[in-house]
Order: C-alpha cells, then structure tokens, then sequence
C-alpha cells in the first residue's frame, strides 16, 4: 500500500503540473459541448420558401400571412416565375410554392384545389421538410376559415403525442449522447498518454528499478485518472443540466455509477493503446483513430445501428459508448429504465474487466 499510495501521489503531482491533463479533462469537452449545442442541430426550423399566388383573389391575403408568420419557414412573396427559378438553381431559397389561379374557386366549389410545391432535392431532408411546412401551413389556415365546413369531416382524427422529447428538440438527445463521446475520448487521451509519457521522459526506467509490481503500475494510472474523468463527467452533467437547461428525468446515483463502469472500460483501453507505444504522438493519434471515430459513427448516436450492414452491428458489441450512449439518452429523457441500465450495465462491466485483463498481461516490468 505504501508503494501504491506514493505512485498515486506522484500521478497527481503530474496532473496537477501538466496543463493538458486540465485541458482534456475540462476544456476539451466543454468546446466539444458548445459545438453539439450550438453547431450541430437536427431541427430544420427556418426554410427559406419562395411564394407564387397566381390567384389574387382578396380573401388569400390571410393565407400570406400565415406563411409570413410561420415559425418554420421564412417566405418570400415573388411575382415572375423565372426569379424563383434563378434563385432556386443559386441556392438562395430551399424550394418554392405556387397557388394557382383556380385555387380558391375549386375550394368554394368543393373541388380539389391543386398546390405546386418545388424543392431542392440535392438535400433530402431539407426537401422534406420543403414539402411537408407549405402543406401543414395551409390545412391550418383551411380549418381556421370559414371554408373549413366545405369540406367533408375526416373518418378518422389523429391526435398525436410525443413522449420523453415533447419539445421534439433534437438537442436533448445529441447532448446527452454527446456526453458518452466526450468521456470517451477524454478517458482514452487521459490513460493513452501517462505510460508513453513516462517512456518519452525516461522515468518508466527508474520505476521499474524498483520493487514496483505490475498491479502497482496498473492501479496507479487508473485511480487517478478515474477521479479526475469522474469530476469531469460531474462538470459535463452540470453544464447540460444547468446551463444548456436540458432536461433530466433519471437519477444522479444511476447515472454516475454507470459512468464508473463506462470510465473504467474507457480508461482500460487507453492504458492498452499506452502500453503499446512509447511515443504520445503516435498513442494520441491511435487513441482517435481506434478509440474516438469508433465511438462516434458506431455509437448509435449519428447513425442508427439497426440501419447498418450486419458485419458493422457485430462490431458495435465491442464498443463501449454504444451501450453509454443507449443508457445515457434514456436516463435524460425517459428516466430510470432499469432493464436498460442493467443490460448495459452488465456489457460495460465485462468490457472493462476484459480490457483491465489485457493491460496486466501487456505491461512490461522489465526494458527491453
């Protein structure tokens, strides 16, 4: 114990030095935040709509109002067809609406009144998006008129409801699951850099002069930097919560105690990729490439897992933030769903003893 509790003070005489631990720790994943919060956002709510009425009829005045109001689309009304057009090949609007003469006619007659709706398929859910706002803005603006009764009475009435996103904010998904990337990468930079740093500053020499074990080597890298990755998860949870007011409806001793487990599978292979290598570059750059790209297209929280190729989903098994991602996203939105925090709770837990394993068996006590 005694070799141990030194080890562990000379690591946080380290942290406590270098600078970059602080910055990975801290700085790193609050940048990393403000950009999921503010750089990446799923949510089309602003559509730049060009706007063609061929029917001047009075009575649709209204109905400009209603696009001009709306809060997902930004109109422009447009009187030649061709500057649509030049302005729809420059990029300058999403898509264009036409109303045709006859709209408002074939409305009073109890007709089939035709739209033309245009968009810019180069991107497929923006032109998605295109098509279905102009349809809802209208329907909205036929059943608040007085032309609402024209029109015979649905046979059947959907009444929608969203649970756990009511606000349908893409946000509070992306940032809890942002989080299982974030620590993902700061406990595999944290751990992949203190064995080659020691190679690099010839002192992983004078430690294995001494009776210093295997288990001593281990634990020394790993209590430390779990702390510090745990304080850092701390710091990640509070700005979600309080600053970026995404909601929580789990609980705080659930969610860090699968954090542990993450951390401590997390930790392991960045001691696994350290050991390898006695360079910080080359371990830093494999930490990414093997640990962070992993963890951020085969997550499940870009790209849905379900959607991939077989190969790919087997792969994902091995992967630890898949199954944080999973847990953490239920945590903030649905709360405690005990069958997920089991499941994924008993994965990262054999992830991490198997990673743990293959630490021990790859640290070398002797130089050569």
């Amino acid at each position: 114990m005694s070799r141990l509790t030194a080890l562990i003070k000379k690591e946080f005489f380290q942290i406590t030095r270098d600078p970059s631990s602080v910055l990975i720790a801290f700085v790193m994943p609050l940048l990393l935040l403000i950009i999921y919060m503010y750089g990446v956002n799923l949510d089309t709510s602003k559509v730049k709509l060009g706007l063609k009425f061929e029917d001047t009829s009075p009575e649709l005045s209204t109905l400009m109002v209603s696009f001009s109001t709306s809060k997902f689309v930004r109109a422009r009304i447009y009187q030649n067809r061709d500057d649509i057009y030049k302005d729809l090949t420059r990029g300058k609007i999403n898509g264009f609406v036409v109303i045709p003469n006859d709209f408002l006619k074939n409305i009073q007659n109890k007709k089939t009144a035709q739209v033309q709706i245009v968009t810019d398929g180069s991107e497929v859910n923006l032109s998605n998006y295109v098509k279905n706002y102009p349809l809802s803005i209208i329907r909205q603006w036929i059943s608040e008129s007085s032309y609402k009764n024209k029109f015979t009475k649905p046979l059947i009435e959907a009444q929608i409801r969203y649970w756990y996103n009511q606000d349908i904010n893409s946000h509070h998904f992306i940032l809890p699951g942002s989080l299982a990337i974030t620590m993902t990468l700061i406990g595999m930079l944290l751990t992949t850099l203190v064995i080659a740093r020691e190679w690099e500053r010839g002192t992983m020499e004078a430690l294995l002069a001494t009776r210093i074990t295997k288990k001593d080597i281990i634990l020394s890298k790993y209590i430390p930097y779990f702390i510090l990755g745990m304080l850092s998860m701390i710091f990640n949870v509070f700005v979600c919560v309080v600053i970026f007011k995404i909601p929580f409806y789990g609980s705080y001793v659930v969610l860090f105690s699968v954090c542990a487990l993450f951390l401590f599978s997390a930790l392991g292979i960045g001691l696994l990729i350290s050991s390898n290598f006695k360079d910080q570059f080359l371990a830093s750059q494999s930490a990414l490439s093997i640990g962070f790209l992993p963890a951020l297209l085969l997550s499940g929280l870009t790209f849905p897992i379900n959607s991939m190729p077989e190969i790919l989903q087997n792969i994902t098994k091995i992967i630890p933030t898949r199954y944080f991602v999973s847990f953490i996203q239920s945590e903030f939105l649905a709360g405690t769903v005990w069958e997920i925090v089991f499941v994924n709770s008993v994965f990262l837990t054999v992830l991490g003893v198997l990673s743990a394993i293959m630490v021990y068996k790859n640290i070398k006590t002797r130089v050569g």
